[in-house]
């Protein structure tokens, strides 16, 4: 009886076999390669890295980022916290039944969250996961990081000859946030609307509870905070200053170029108003609107958005807000301003 000795394949036969390991990439030989390639070109590398367009960008995304984590941070322990030692009846106590009246209720209430838009996206989501009306979680997501305490102190001190930018920005910001909750209550579709499932914490004592969950909800926000931060610093980079300067010269268009420069620049709520300051060249106005537009929707928050919300919310929700956050200002400039 004879002995037959197969012989073992080769890579271009394992695949042709349907053996898995065929196909499969060693991620070491790629790190190595990696190492190798990097080391190799590290001449136009270090070039690249030293050019003035490249030490912008990344001064721009360093500070987004840099300024925007402890309130995502502060974000994610008061989601956590509302979704393991609040209970749901809490919410069903606290605002009205009609989701018309808990939509300004949700709004005024944004005022106590002391922090930016970073922090108030995953409250947002943890009131809804609760079981709170979508347009009131909505109303207070755009109030929160416009309206609150550290905001409204932040704007006083960067406009200290117009005190009236104070309450111009709490009734702008409040009204676009009250009339986003309203136009969701009548328009918006439960479809529309798709938190990320929450993972199950059930069988853990609350302290694990609370830490899983704040690890899941800093690495599922977080990621898209540097999707957004990136994607700011790179217009940062590449938009002519110029261009600000000759924008100024024309109402509506210094309007809707602070409108865009918010959206672009993607600064946290807190600092916005030494921003605003700065751009002296504009009016009152224009930069009233850049205060108004920014907290509610800027490039990161966008991101955010998504990764919370769905891409189809972000996409019906963002460009909304922005109309409302553009239209507001001018009208309550026109009366306070």
């Amino acid at each position: 009886m004879s002995t037959t000795t197969k012989a073992a394949p080769t890579g271009a036969g394992r695949r042709a076999a349907g053996d898995p390991r065929g196909g499969r990439f060693d991620s070491s030989l790629g790190l190595i390669m990696l190492l190798v390639l990097v080391v190799a070109a590290q001449g136009p590398i270090r070039r690249a890295l030293s050019a003035p367009v490249t030490q912008s960008w990344m001064t721009v995304f360093v500070a987004v980022v840099l300024q925007a984590l402890p309130f995502l941070v502060l974000g994610v322990v008061l989601s956590a916290l509302i979704a393991v030692f609040v209970p749901p009846s809490f919410f069903a106590r606290a605002l009205p039944r009609r989701p018309a009246l808990a939509v300004p209720v949700a709004g005024v209430a944004g005022a106590v969250l002391p922090g930016c838009e970073c922090a108030s996206v995953p409250v947002a989501g943890a009131l809804v996961r609760r079981g709170v009306t979508p347009a009131a979680a909505l109303a207070f997501l755009l109030s929160a990081p416009a309206i609150n305490p550290i905001v409204l102190t932040a704007t006083a001190v960067a406009f200290p000859r117009d005190p009236e930018m104070v309450l111009a920005r709490f009734v702008a910001s409040l009204l676009v946030a009250c009339a986003m909750g309203w136009l969701w209550q009548r328009l918006g579709r439960a479809d529309w609307l798709r938190p990320p499932a929450r993972p199950s914490f059930h069988g853990h004592g609350r302290g694990a509870a609370f830490w899983a969950s704040v690890r899941h909800d800093v690495m599922h926000a977080g990621g898209f905070l540097v999707v957004g931060a990136m994607a700011a610093a790179t217009l940062k980079a590449v938009v002519p200053a110029s261009w600000l300067r000759g924008a100024a010269d024309d109402p509506v268009v210094a309007i809707l170029a602070l409108a865009v420069l918010a959206v672009l620049l993607s600064i946290c709520s807190e600092a916005d108003a030494f921003v605003a300051a700065s751009l002296s060249q504009f009016s009152l106005t224009a930069r009233l609107a850049f205060l108004v537009v920014g907290p509610m929707i800027d490039l990161k928050l966008f991101a955010m958005q998504t990764g919370t919300f769905g891409r189809g919310f972000a996409l019906r929700f963002a460009p909304a807000t922005f109309v409302l956050a553009v239209l507001m200002p001018v009208l309550v400039g026109a009366v306070l301003l």
